[in-house]
């Protein structure tokens, strides 16, 4: 699809963002029960006709809508070391999640995995994915001898993202971004530690 976006007339890729914002919109305030294409369609002021043109129903218009913003969103991490890395990639998740159009989704995604196996599937590919770009590069800093020859990628990236969701999802105060530096020097020690 992005191929074909290359050569999209820039009309259509302008109405096609105006629906992604729409949907992420609705996604947020409505949750996913209520979401529907007539009400994004409403929101963005277009016809379902024009919705339905592009994506075949409501979770493909969701799942291009968090994949498009994602690749607008992650941010650059050439360059840097591995712990630099590491704190860029958490510190944007730690910002999305604290004051974003995606923060109100985070809910709603859950609601719609709990209820729609669908969405379920959707939703934990689209978090194993990023997390396994997380994991990736705690790998290469252990590899490098900058963090604990002992610390566990996998563990060490679900206890990072774990506590920007559980400040997001069960404490109703989001992690402070600014904190990062911190979190990670926690979960993750240089190797003498």
């Amino acid at each position: 699809m992005s191929e074909a976006r290359g050569r999209t007339d820039p009309r259509i890729e302008r109405s096609r963002q105006v629906i992604r914002q729409a949907a992420v919109d609705e996604l947020g305030a409505a949750g996913y029960g209520a979401f529907t294409i007539e009400s994004v369609a409403a929101r963005a002021g277009v016809a379902k006709s024009t919705i339905y043109r592009h994506w075949p129903d409501k979770l493909a218009l969701i799942a291009d809508t968090f994949e498009t913003f994602h690749e607008h969103a992650v941010p650059d991490i050439r360059g840097a070391s591995p712990r630099e890395r590491v704190e860029l990639l958490v510190r944007h998740v730690a910002q999305i999640v604290a004051d974003s159009p995606f923060s109100a989704c985070i809910p709603a995604l859950i609601e719609g995995a709990e209820r729609d196996r669908r969405v379920r599937e959707f939703h934990h590919r689209y978090s194993a994915v990023r997390r396994q770009s997380l994991i990736d590069v705690i790998a290469e800093g252990v590899a490098a001898g900058e963090f604990s020859p002992d610390a566990d990628p996998a563990l060490a990236a679900q206890a990072l993202l774990g506590a920007i969701f559980y400040g997001r999802l069960m404490a109703g105060r989001p992690f402070e971004p600014r904190r990062t530096r911190d979190l990670v020097a926690m979960v993750l020690p240089g190797p003498g530690a």
